[in-house]
Parts: structure tokens; sequence; C-alpha cells
């Protein structure tokens, strides 16, 4: 089943049609759906690579709205319909600890999970569950998820389609050494000023 989704999300691609669905994947991604809108995004960006940073901004601008999206039901139905979407991806036993995590870090935690492979929608849901402050969570999701597409778009658009394997081989190192350097370079600005 999950290959048939992905096989249907490439497809929007050959399609004029293909920036609004990237923007509605990103939304729905960031709430519920299981397919990340980088496939989607990645596929568009090698087609045009001069459109790349438009499609990024499709990208970011659904995802950010689907965060938000993702917030209102966690804040008010998480009982009703927010539990439920963490049932069925089997996220439920780390919903206590994500709010500890938003105890500790607060916009870490969101800019993290926005960024890295971690499920975004468990963060979104969760932290309207836990009312986290919402200018801070909108904040962090929007670094966040456009530095993630941002990225992705930039390396197609400079360096056109030979980009691709290296993106698809090593994006989870690529993400969580972006996450490293972008925190490590918050701790040096807080030591330093």
């Amino acid at each position: 089943m999950l290959r048939r989704l992905y096989d249907w999300t490439i497809h929007w691609a050959q399609t004029p049609y293909g920036p609004w669905a990237l923007f509605a994947l990103a939304f729905c991604e960031s709430s519920f759906f299981p397919i990340p809108p980088d496939v989607l995004l990645i596929a568009l960006a090698i087609a045009v690579p001069k459109k790349s940073m438009k499609y990024a901004l499709f990208c970011s601008g659904g995802s950010l709205l689907g965060g938000m999206f993702g917030y209102f039901l966690g804040w008010q139905f998480m009982d009703t319909v927010g539990m439920r979407i963490l049932e069925f991806y089997g996220l439920t036993h780390r919903f206590e600890s994500i709010g500890e995590l938003y105890n500790q870090y607060d916009a870490w935690a969101i800019g993290i999970a926005g960024f890295t492979p971690i499920p975004y929608k468990l963060f979104t849901i969760s932290a309207g569950a836990f009312k986290i402050n919402f200018p801070i969570f909108l904040l962090a999701s929007a670094v966040s998820r456009s530095a993630r597409f941002f990225i992705v778009a930039g390396l197609i658009f400079r360096f056109g389609p030979a980009i691709k394997p290296f993106i698809d081989k090593y994006f989870n190192w690529l993400a969580i050494l972006f996450t490293v350097l972008l925190v490590g370079g918050f701790i040096l600005v807080k030591y330093l000023l």
C-alpha cells in the first residue's frame, strides 16, 4: 500500500498540477499523511531545475499550514482525532516523551523535528495537545521546514539531476549533520554574545 501511495505521489510531477499537489502533500504530511513531500519536491525540481526554489516555497507554505492544522487537531481534538492519528502510525508510546522534550527544549524540539526525518506530524499534534506557545511553534516550524525544503531544492538547482542519488542515499545523514551544525551554531552564538 505504501508503494502505491509513493507512486501516486510521484505521478503528480508529470501533471500541470504538480506545484499544487506538492502544496497539498506538504500540508497533509505535516498532520496525517505518511509520504514526505520531499519525494514530489525532488521529482518536480529535477523535471524543471530552474523552478526548484518556487517548488520549495510551495512545499514550505503547505507544510507550515499543515503544521498549524496538526497543532489545531492536538489542541482541540487530541482525545478524538489526534490520538487516532498517532495510533495509526504506532506513535502513541512517544506522546508523553514528546511532552517532556517540549518542557525541556521548547522550540528546539519543534525545530529539530521539522528538519529531520522524525515524523513531524507527531510533533505538530503534540504541540497543540501540550499547548506549546503558538508563535514559537510557528517560527520554529517555518525555519526548520523551509530550511529542509530549500536545501534540497538548492542542491538540485545547483547540481541538477545528478544530485538526486546522493540526496536519496544520504538524506537522513545530511539532515542529522545539518541539525548538529544548526544547534551548535546557536550554542556558539549564545556563549559568544
